[in-house]
């Protein structure tokens, strides 16, 4: 299900973001806020924000957001720089 959300002229015209990137940099940041509060998870947002891993988790660090980083992914971390030595 897809849906659309309707911003009204105004608050777009006040956004400090040029005319052709602000509906990628709104995406970005409705996919920061949704991870933030915790109601997406990272690969989620990252689909919603366009973005790759990386960039993503640059965009977290400029904002002061935490990751959220579970068991699971530390296992995998683990695994992968152990395989890398």
């Amino acid at each position: 299900m897809a849906i659309s959300i309707t911003i009204p002229d105004d608050v777009l015209e006040s956004a400090k973001i040029p005319r052709s990137a602000l509906k990628q940099e709104l995406l970005k940041e409705m996919a920061f806020a949704l991870y933030s509060r915790g109601i997406t998870s990272m690969g989620t947002a990252r689909k919603l924000a366009k973005i790759d891993k990386w960039k993503f988790l640059e965009g977290l660090a400029e904002r002061g957001i935490e990751r959220h980083y579970n068991e699971a992914e530390l296992k995998e971390d683990i695994t992968y720089a152990n395989s890398h030595k």
